[in-house]
């Protein structure tokens, strides 16, 4: 058996995917909100996504020194449409509905109220483990 038999593939834990009713605006025949379906995203596809968010912006008074800026409300609605199984938010019909032709732009009509968009912000962040903040982490450290 070998010392790194633990971590192999096979003996790690698989995330299930998680619902969550972002918006009252969209309900079943009882009046019920609808429940989305997400999946938690990899390691790789948030780096990748958080990439996609960045740009080199200029530091004042130094021409040629720049520094990276997340563009963090861009960062926030691609990790949703990219966590998002159901509804298929890439599916042209839907987009259409809404007259849109980004999944990021669908997510935006789908739940057009800035509170709830805003609680389902935080739960996409907590849902793919960024449930603390580094203040908090930073203060756990030193207690």
């Amino acid at each position: 058996m070998s010392k790194f038999s633990r971590f192999m593939k096979e003996n790690k834990f698989n995330r299930e995917n998680g619902t969550y009713a972002p918006t009252s605006s969209l309900t079943d025949e009882t009046g019920k909100p609808l429940e989305w379906e997400f999946r938690h995203v990899s390691s790789k596809e948030n780096e990748d996504l958080r990439d996609s968010c960045t740009i080199e912006v200029q530091v004042t008074g130094k021409p040629n020194l720049f520094r990276p800026r997340v563009n963090s409300s861009q960062y926030l609605v691609r990790l949703i449409a990219t966590s998002t199984v159901f509804p298929d938010l890439y599916d042209a019909g839907l987009q259409d509905s809404y007259g849109v032709k980004t999944p990021e732009d669908l997510v935006y009509a789908l739940v057009d109220d800035p509170g709830e968009y805003q609680r389902l912000g935080s739960w996409i962040q907590k849902f793919q483990g960024f449930d603390k903040a580094l203040e908090e982490k930073v203060n756990e450290a030193k207690n």
